[in-house]
Formats: C-alpha cells, sequence, structure tokens
C-alpha cells in the first residue's frame, strides 16, 4: 500500500513537473508578443531597453470598417504584455458640468456681438458661406471650432460606420487579463474648461480651414486615411486633410496643452523603458509621428526606434 501511495505521489509530482515545463516552454517571449501585435495591422513601433520591450501603437480615432485590421491580434499581444498604457481620461466634475451650462455660450458663440466675417478674411468668409448654402446651415454667430466639430462629423461625417479603436480594444482586453493599465497624467475639467473659453476666436481659425478642406475634399479622404494607416504609409495619414484637421484643432494645437500632452506622452514612455518584460502603449498617431512629436523626442533622449517611416524623407 505504501509503495502504491509513492508511486502515485510520484506520478502526480511528475505530471506536475511536466505541466509547469509546458507551460513555461509556451510562454510567449517578447518578440512573439510584438510579432502578434504588428500582426493586428496597426502601426507599431518597438524600442529594446536592458529591461524589456516597449511597443507603441500608433492610433487614429474612428477607423472605418472598410479598413482591414485585426484587432484579435493586438488582444492576443495585450493579454501577454506585462502592462498597458493608454490615453487618460479627462477630471470632470459635477461643478465642471455646471460650469460648462452656465458659461455654454462661450464655447458654441463668437462673444458679444461679433460674426465670422469679424474674424475671417473674404475669401475665408467665402469658403464658409459656400458650405452654409450647401448644408443649409448658419455659421455666423457660431464659435469657429464648434462649426469645425460640426463639419467634420455631421457634414463630413468621419466618425460613423468605424471599428472599435485600438484605445478600446487594448483596455477591454487588458482588463479581461489582469494586466495592469497605467494612464498618464490627466487634466482637470476645470483647467480645460478655462483654457477653451479664454481662448481668443481668431486661434481656431487654422482648425476652421483645415475642417473646411476636409469637408470639400470629401468622403474619400476617410477610406484614404484608414488605407494608409494599414499600410504603414505613416507620412501618407499624417498629409491627409481629415488627419490634419483633427491634429489644427483644439486641444491638440493649443500652445500650452499640445506641448503638455507630448511631453506627457514623452515622459511615460521613457519611464516605461526601466519596466522589465513588454509594456505595450497605445498612443494618437499624430502626437507619435508629427515633427517634434513623442518619436523625434524619444530618438532625441537616445532611444532606437524600429518601425515604419515617420518622416517621409
Amino acid at each position: 500500500m505504501m509503495r502504491t501511495s509513492n508511486f502515485i505521489t510520484a506520478c502526480l509530482a511528475a505530471a506536475l513537473a511536466s505541466s509547469a515545463a509546458v507551460a513555461q516552454e509556451t510562454s510567449p517571449t517578447p518578440n512573439q508578443i510584438v510579432v502578434t501585435a504588428q500582426r493586428s495591422g496597426a502601426p507599431m513601433w518597438t524600442i529594446d531597453t536592458d529591461a524589456g520591450t516597449i511597443i507603441l501603437v500608433g492610433e487614429i480615432r474612428a477607423v472605418p470598417e472598410a479598413t482591414p485590421w485585426r484587432p484579435d491580434r493586438l488582444e492576443e499581444a495585450t493579454a501577454e504584455s506585462g502592462r498597458v498604457i493608454l490615453r487618460a481620461r479627462p477630471k470632470i466634475s459635477p461643478g465642471d458640468i455646471l460650469r460648462l451650462i452656465f458659461r455654454g455660450g462661450r464655447f458654441t458663440k463668437l462673444p458679444d456681438d461679433t460674426v465670422a466675417s469679424d474674424y475671417l478674411d473674404e475669401a475665408q468668409r467665402a469658403r464658409l458661406a459656400a458650405l452654409e448654402e450647401q448644408y443649409d446651415k448658419d455659421y455666423d454667430r457660431g464659435s469657429f471650432l464648434m462649426t469645425a466639430f460640426d463639419l467634420l462629423a455631421r457634414r463630413l461625417d468621419f466618425d460613423d460606420d468605424t471599428t472599435d479603436d485600438a484605445t478600446e480594444v487594448v483596455e477591454e482586453a487588458a482588463e479581461d487579463a489582469d494586466v495592469p493599465i497605467t494612464r498618464p497624467a490627466r487634466f482637470r475639467g476645470e483647467d480645460l474648461l478655462d483654457n477653451l473659453a479664454e481662448a481668443d476666436p481668431a486661434s481656431h481659425i487654422p482648425c476652421l480651414e483645415a475642417a473646411m478642406t476636409a469637408t470639400e475634399t470629401g468622403p474619400s479622404i476617410i477610406e484614404q486615411r484608414g488605407a494608409d494607416w494599414r499600410r504603414y504609409d505613416v507620412p501618407a495619414v499624417m498629409a491627409n486633410p481629415l488627419e490634419i484637421a483633427l491634429g489644427q484643432c483644439w486641444p491638440w494645437a493649443d500652445p500650452e496643452l499640445g506641448e503638455e500632452i507630448r511631453d506627457i506622452w514623452t515622459g511615460a514612455i521613457a519611464d516605461a523603458a526601466a519596466s522589465e518584460g513588454v509594456t505595450l502603449a497605445v498612443v494618437p498617431l499624430r502626437v507619435l509621428a508629427e515633427e517634434q512629436g513623442v518619436l523625434d523626442q524619444l530618438e532625441g533622449r537616445g532611444f532606437d526606434i524600429f518601425g515604419p517611416d515617420w518622416r517621409g524623407n
């Protein structure tokens, strides 16, 4: 009886040891995780550090349904990563909502009794008038930022018929797999609202012009942007009128907020260089690839970056 018991114990120990060995053998290496992530079709860059590997996924918002990418591969890579870094959500309090209600006119309308022609030159106002006629809209008193958003979201309709963006895919996969999520420092809603309310209306004219160009160009740029993103043609994405418009509008184009956003991302990724294993970060493509953006800043700090050309040289 004793011998039988010992034999069973030995068999169980051997089986457990064999299972552990198999698990160890099948545990994906950093390189395998990178390859899995790359098979998703999203453009990405890798940084090898002394401690591990960083994967930077270049995200565009509102990926068209027609874009043939594989988010399930990104989910698999996320589940095997040591940690992920995702964009922060603005910290909006009930007080911020009340401030927005009581100061709503400052966000949606031009100040005092001014109209669009008080800020726009003749050519700019003529372009806006043509769009007003085309869409039966009156933009004369509307803030240029709100007009730009209306043109992009309602007239061009760039965010209709889209798939989940990379942040949503990675966030859900990380939560399901209990992978730690780090978010860069977030802005207070109060600071964002104050920044927007105090902005000179003229500072939003480049945003309006870019939105008018995108809308005038037409819906073909929506699928083209997705196709170029899928082909890793980063310069083409950055030159797309829709991407230009999104990058020219608040908060990205605000001198203070835009610079702070870039610095926060660069710092978060540089800090991840000391972490062991694989860190997967999803970063807005325009923040990564623009001139003196995150990729340029990381390269300036001495990091070797591998991935698609982002400068178009």
